[in-house]
């Protein structure tokens, strides 16, 4: 894998266009089922300079996460989740952007949920760059990783009657995120 400006991305900073972007998170409920989410404010930028290596950066706002019932999003928001009064931000930093030759894209970087902070490592796809019908510059990342929540002190849980709990530590995190060069 290569730095990205030598997929001729070219130097500049890319925008999140949210309305074509998710940031979302899926984790086992109940032993027998995915329960998802996503958060409805975010923003973020791909920086690439011409003698400097690709930067993504992002930030998420805890009270924007979107759940199918407004008790479960109070109780995320809570001090027994994410605990938004005291940590109304997730924050990622890449220390390491790299492009494979068919569009492959690994990131790696800091993620802080609360007042942890933790190396990831997320893979996915490059799309672009593409001109879209009014003439901007368009470019596609998709990520996913998977976190132990309870690393980033999210340790609620209940036991169920028959073994197992409410719910699974591991957290698939999913970004699809739609860039604008911005000129």
């Amino acid at each position: 894998m290569s730095t990205a400006t030598a997929t001729g991305l070219g130097t500049g900073n890319w925008a999140i266009d949210r309305v074509h972007s998710h940031v979302g998170f899926a984790v086992k409920h109940m032993v027998v089922s995915t329960f998802r989410g996503r958060f409805e404010e975010y923003d973020g930028a791909l920086s690439v300079g011409e003698d400097e290596a690709p930067h993504l950066e992002g930030r998420v706002a805890v009270d924007s996460i979107a759940v199918a019932d407004e008790n479960l999003a109070a109780h995320l928001s809570s001090p027994e989740f994410f605990d938004s009064e005291r940590y109304p931000e997730i924050r990622f930093t890449s220390s390491a952007v790299r492009v494979g030759e068919g569009g492959e894209i690994e990131v790696e970087g800091d993620l802080q949920i609360k007042d942890r902070t933790r190396r990831v490592l997320a893979r996915g796809n490059l799309s672009g760059p593409h001109v879209d019908v009014a003439g901007n510059e368009r470019l596609g990342v998709q990520l996913e990783t998977s976190v132990d929540r309870r690393e980033y002190g999210l340790e609620w849980n209940a036991p169920l009657p028959q073994g197992g709990f409410a719910l699974d530590n591991e957290v698939k995190l999913d970004v699809q995120l739609e860039l604008v060069h911005e000129a």
